[in-house]
């Protein structure tokens, strides 16, 4: 089963969001579908957009990204990833 990728502008809409967020692997799940709920309404509209543009990216990219094999060579995206990293250190 293929997953249709969407555009970073059709993931305006909150449903839309959270639905992309549902991811294939569970240690994705676990960050996006939290920080969807508690923070993202705090960012700003460049933020979420540059969210939005990562929603859309890869799973093994994200996956390398967020478990810190791999650094992301887009700064924005690399920046958000830093953003959502650090609200769920303790």
């Amino acid at each position: 089963m293929e997953m249709v990728k969407q555009s970073a502008d059709a993931l305006i809409d909150k449903k839309r969001l959270r639905w992309a967020c549902r991811r294939g692997m569970l240690e994705l799940d676990v960050l996006f579908a939290p920080f969807v709920e508690e923070a993202y309404d705090e960012l700003d509209e460049q933020q979420k957009a540059v969210f939005r543009r990562l929603i859309t990216c890869d799973d093994p990219d994200l996956f390398a990204w967020f478990m810190g094999h791999q650094t992301c060579d887009d700064k924005e995206l690399d920046g958000m990833v830093k953003l959502m990293l650090s609200r769920v250190k303790v």
